[in-house]
């Protein structure tokens, strides 16, 4: 691919010039993706769980339904706030000892939002277990990324991701149908043990490793030098809030549109889940092959399945279906972290877990213009259309990373 052949990072072209001998037995980078996976299972399973719980945290609180999705916007501007912030001023760690700190701070965040009295102090946690999400998630990619060869990124990017996606599939419904049954803090103190049992598998599986002399917060900061990077971020700020603007209010939308009980609430999160990691793997592999096309090609795939979820809500079995396919629309997150480190040049550790706040703010983006067209009166469905108009405006800025990127190899090129 000559887009990576032209801005491939430091810590890629160091998997690169090192002999197939030289990198980690599958036995070990298996494990080692094991324990990352497992933290992103924890993430996962406390950034959606909410999302089938709602309702469940409205009434406790005595809030409605599209109140309580603020504390789904708290959360994501923690990952907003927490990934930058936390990648710079921690560049001088070792990354293993900043997952094992960053996986604490989630775990007591979650068991906090567990014991929460008010819905204040709730949504202040909320934001609090959001810090430690994107340096989590951007640290454990270089991580993964770095024991394997240069063509095999994607794919073990995607891995560490599984933890992500399996969480929709299997953490998500079952902390919502144990939350709907019993109470829904159960699911965030789930969320906390398995961020305690991911703390314990990094410790033993995740090799140490050694701080650059030449790490520091200054060069981390060199990454918003860089156009691309911005670039690349709003693809995923702007073109991938669809998915949240639809997902954030698909509890309400099953039951109110589709008139299906409650119950049914967690098999809708279960298609999800099942098209989250069909598009995962589906994606990893295809952004192996072809970085940009597989991101380019996503955006038009998010217009027509979030269009067609707002036509077919009302239909139970259209409504799954529809469902399934947005999850789908995941393929593009392997592809935008490898992306990222790609163009991020030294300044890895930023970049990667800034990806992570870009997909937060589109997680805040979408809840919150979903809840206006509620408000506003259009229901539950119009929130797909909402979705569509927000990829269609990510199109435009992955134009502009085109254009620029034509331009500079037209520039070197001379």
């Amino acid at each position: 691919m000559s887009e990576i052949a032209a801005n491939i990072s430091v810590d890629s072209r160091n998997s690169i010039d090192r002999q197939d001998e030289a990198l980690p037995s599958a036995m070990t980078v298996a494990l080692v993706q094991l324990a990352l996976a497992c933290g992103g299972f924890g993430i996962g399973t406390g950034e959606f769980a909410i999302m089938g719980l709602l309702p469940n945290v409205a009434q406790t609180f005595s809030v409605t339904t599209p109140q309580a999705g603020y504390v789904i916007s708290a959360y994501a501007l923690g990952v907003v706030v927490g990934a930058p912030v936390i990648a710079v001023l921690a560049a001088k760690m070792a990354r293993r000892t900043l997952l094992l700190a960053l996986m604490l701070i989630f775990a007591a965040g979650n068991i906090s939002s567990a014991m929460a009295p008010t819905f204040e102090s709730f949504t202040l946690l909320r934001f609090v277990s959001g810090l430690p999400h994107g340096a989590y998630f951007g640290v454990a990619a270089l991580v993964a990324a770095s024991m394997v060869p240069a063509h095999r990124r994607a794919r073990a990017v995607g891995r560490v991701m599984l933890g992500l996606t399996v969480a929709t599939l299997l953490g998500t419904p079952l902390t919502t149908f144990f939350g709907q049954s019993l109470d829904w803090q159960v699911a965030f103190f789930s969320v906390g043990v398995l961020g305690l049992l991911t703390v314990v598998l990094i410790w033993f599986y995740v090799p140490k490793d050694r701080v650059s002399a030449e790490a520091g917060f200054l060069r981390e900061l060199g990454a918003f030098r860089r156009p691309q990077v911005w670039l690349t971020l709003g693809i995923a700020a702007v073109g991938y809030g669809g998915m949240f603007a639809m997902f954030s209010y698909i509890a309400s939308t099953t039951t109110e549109v589709a008139m299906l009980p409650e119950t049914a609430v967690p098999i809708m999160l279960v298609l999800f889940g099942v098209g989250m990691n069909a598009g995962n793997f589906i994606g990893s592999w295809l952004a192996d092959k072809s970085l940009l096309g597989t991101i380019g090609g996503s955006l038009i795939y998010n217009i027509v399945v979030l269009t067609t979820f707002s036509l077919t809500a009302a239909n139970p079995y259209l409504l799954g279906l529809s469902v399934f396919l947005v999850g789908c629309g995941f393929a593009a997150g392997p592809a935008l972290q490898t992306r990222l480190m790609d163009v991020a040049a030294d300044a890895q550790t930023l970049a990667a877990a800034s990806n992570h706040s870009a997909f937060n703010i589109a997680n805040a983006i979408g809840a919150w213009l979903g809840g206006l067209v509620i408000a506003g009166g259009y229901g539950f469905a119009a929130t797909g259309y909402v979705g569509a108009a927000l990829s269609f405006l990510g199109l435009f800025v992955f134009a502009a990373s085109l254009r620029l990127e034509r331009r500079d190899r037209s520039a070197q090129a001379v």
